[in-house]
């Protein structure tokens, strides 16, 4: 499932840890200033053993500042020279780089709270593998983000909501597949989706499932990795009390670019995941639709837009 990658350098300030337990991947690509304080929330976690980040692209004064953190904080593993490989491909370098146990996953606009880490790690006490635990997302006032918990993602489902007929016109109330506005559960939860704002597995989890499918270049690799683990037999959790701070939309790449990556992995998650003839032909069919109805969210969507 995963290709060769280029070839890439790895700057680190000292040795890590004999047998590190949490290792913290973060995978980056012209975020803005919402990196620094992301960082800093990850080394502010005494649980956080090792942190890789892997730079595929970031401004001068960005990557200038990773190598300094590079080359001068203990926990940092810096990769960078290999250019943009997408998020998923970024990802699988960073775990294999990783030597932790427990792998967490964090967003570059994304800012861990202290209960996170030491929540989801104790999740994983006698769970099967594999087991995905994703955190439970909040915007900056502390309410919860839409998208950290969510149903079975689906062609309906997704053209629901990309359409945004699901919360528009009540009898299509069905199809929404965002929890966010349910009661939250008093102990970690199983969903069929998380959000990939913050996400961990335990190795063996990661191993289980070869990591992520790198035919996705931006967004859904978190839902086939979802998906891919409960067809395994294993569970994906939804943890209330492992909270993240997600700022979102911070990119500084042009959010129709990023919407039309959007669009073609749904596509492909959909091909991919057809069991029969007759749904691999609907995917088919549906797949310019759902690329058109994700490029034009930006026009739907004021907070997608430009500033």
């Amino acid at each position: 499932m995963n290709s060769i990658l280029p070839s890439f350098t790895v700057l680190a300030a000292g040795a890590r840890p004999a047998k590190p337990l949490v290792s913290v991947v973060m995978v980056v690509y012209w975020t803005g200033e919402a990196l620094v304080d992301s960082i800093r929330h990850v080394l502010a976690e005494p649980m956080v053993d090792e942190f890789v980040i892997v730079d595929n692209g970031s401004s001068p004064s960005d990557a200038e500042m990773l190598r300094a953190l590079g080359l001068t904080e203990p926990r940092i593993q810096l990769a960078q020279g290999h250019g943009n490989v997408g998020f998923a491909r970024g990802a699988n370098l960073g775990a294999s780089i990783a030597q932790g146990e427990y792998l967490i996953f964090v967003n570059p606009d994304a800012n861990l709270q202290s209960d996170c880490v030491p929540a989801m790690v104790a999740a994983f006490r006698d769970q099967p593998v594999p087991t995905v635990v994703g955190a439970r997302v909040m915007n900056v006032d502390g309410t919860e983000q839409r998208g950290g918990r969510r149903g079975e993602v689906t062609p309906v489902t997704t053209l629901m909501s990309l359409s945004q007929l699901s919360q528009k016109v009540k009898r299509f109330a069905r199809f929404e597949i965002h929890r966010e506005h349910e009661p939250l559960p008093a102990e970690p939860a199983p969903v069929p989706t998380i959000s990939g704002a913050c996400f961990a597995l335990r190795r063996p989890d990661f191993q289980a499932l070869a990591g992520f499918d790198e035919g996705y270049f931006l967004h859904v690799e978190d839902i086939d990795l979802c998906w891919r683990a409960r067809q395994a037999g294993g569970q994906v959790l939804f943890h209330p009390q492992a909270r993240v701070i997600h700022l979102g939309h911070t990119s500084l790449e042009h959010p129709v670019k990023v919407e039309f990556h959007k669009g073609v992995g749904l596509s492909r998650y959909f091909i991919k995941r057809a069991d029969t003839w007759q749904r691999y032909v609907v995917a088919v069919m549906l797949a310019p639709l759902i690329l058109l109805l994700s490029i034009c969210r930006p026009a739907l969507n004021p907070r997608l837009r430009k500033s």
